[in-house]
């Protein structure tokens, strides 16, 4: 177990390409487990949240326009980050290459934010991550008759 309590990372892969083995693809819980050791510590431990990242890996904010390019670049700019970020994971989806993670962000106590990262690997590794974060809004009154859910 790891010290948050999840199992730790298997070690069997299912081999894609060569016969060298040289590529190889993370079955699904291995992957799942991969993804949410990412989420647990991106907001406490830099190294720990790089390990998922090739190193030319590209991170995006589409809201704000933003692309950076190499895992060396948004670590930098990490640990400079100003404020104290804390993570919920909703959700977690998706299959082979691609996931989605759907969760909450609270920037230095402030109220909760809805945030979406899409996650593309490229075998054990994410090649491009995507992260929207939103403001919450009240359901309007006019849709009530046909949703299922507050």
């Amino acid at each position: 177990m790891t010290p948050r309590g999840h199992p730790p990372l298997r070690s069997a892969r299912h081999r894609l390409g060569d016969h060298r083995g040289n590529l190889y693809r993370m079955d699904e819980a291995e992957r799942r487990a991969q993804i949410r050791r990412y989420w647990e510590y991106t907001a406490s431990d830099e190294d720990i949240t790089h390990e998922i990242y090739h190193d030319d890996a590209v991170l995006e904010f589409p809201q704000s326009g933003e692309r950076f390019e190499g895992v060396a670049n948004f670590k930098e700019w990490r640990h400079q980050y100003p404020a104290a970020v804390v993570l919920e994971m909703r959700n977690l989806r998706g299959q082979g290459d691609l996931w989605v993670v759907e969760g909450s962000i609270s920037y230095d106590g402030g109220p909760w934010q809805p945030a979406v990262n899409i996650l593309e690997f490229r075998g054990d590794k994410v090649a491009r991550e995507t992260i929207y974060v939103t403001e919450p809004w009240d359901a309007p009154e006019w849709r009530a008759p046909w949703r299922a859910a507050p």
